[in-house]
């Protein structure tokens, strides 16, 4: 993490919870900065260890390490979610590749598409339009309108080829992952003992900073490259809610295996029409 980096968060941070400021006790002596108690629950993030690993390092008792871990994690949060966490505009989904059963039925990523809620999404393939994003998956999942899968034991060259670039594809999500594991060494750990919610706010406040580290580090070529990124001025979603019959209605489209099927015939086409066998 770049030094502006990690002041920026530590500004947000104190900024937010008057838990991070320096002040003095009823004797006047001066209590511990803000460099300490961010540094302490950076250092616990980033290396996965307990509070008993870094209190003498930053002069902390372990339990005022754990509880700036945990108040910097819910500062992060509500400071930064609504940059960094935002829902994914339809520029976003036009550029993204997405990527078991129990968590697909708790996602509100597809409670949303069931209430009509997904970024709006337009594009041809073989000569089909089609008006919903796809997510790359693996053979476990559904066989849904809004899930691009591989082809189990694929026949014939064109199948052959999609399967190896679905394959592929899905393969770069899994190690974008990796670095936020590589990155964040308490995502790796075991957290059996830890509460739920402190492990939600936990994992997002990695997510967070991660991107907010990505985007320090993206190359900034990627701007001329047609990729507009417009900040705090992105248009946001219609959040209207949804009637019964329109629910019901996105529900079956999202759940169309037809869908499901043709999508899939159309991308092994294009697959093979603009790559082939390279």
């Amino acid at each position: 993490m770049a030094r502006h980096v990690l002041n920026r968060i530590r500004e947000g941070v104190v900024a937010h919870d008057p838990y991070f400021e320096c002040k003095t006790d009823a004797l006047g002596k001066l209590g511990f900065s803000s460099y300490q108690k961010c540094t302490v629950a950076i250092r616990m993030l980033a290396y996965g260890i307990p509070g008993d690993l870094v209190d003498e390092y930053v002069r902390m008792s372990e339990t005022t390490c754990l509880m700036s871990m945990y108040k910097f994690c819910q500062a992060v949060i509500e400071v930064f979610d609504p940059e960094y966490l935002r829902q994914p505009t339809a520029a976003d989904t036009e550029r993204c590749s997405h990527n078991d059963i129990n968590m697909l039925q708790r996602s509100p990523v597809f409670a949303r598409l069931a209430e009509g809620h997904s970024p709006h999404v337009n594009f041809e393939i073989n000569g089909h339009q089609y008006n919903k994003g796809y997510y790359l998956a693996d053979g476990i999942y559904p066989q849904w309108s809004t899930f691009v899968k591989t082809i189990s034991k694929p026949q014939g060259e064109k199948r052959n080829r999609f399967a190896q670039m679905q394959e592929s594809a899905r393969k770069d999500v899994k190690r974008a992952f990796g670095m936020l594991q590589s990155r964040w060494g308490i995502v790796r750990n075991p957290a059996l003992s830890w509460d739920e919610r402190k492990l939600w706010e936990v994992m997002t406040a990695c997510v967070i900073m991660h991107n907010m580290i990505v985007e320090d580090e993206r190359d900034e070529s990627i701007f001329d490259q047609g990729f507009d990124y417009q900040g705090e001025n992105i248009e946001p979603l219609h959040q209207d809610p949804a009637t019964f019959e329109q629910f019901v209605q996105f529900h079956r489209e999202m759940r169309d295996w037809h869908s499901h099927l043709n999508l899939q015939n159309d991308l092994v086409e294009h697959v093979w029409d603009h790559i082939g066998n390279q």
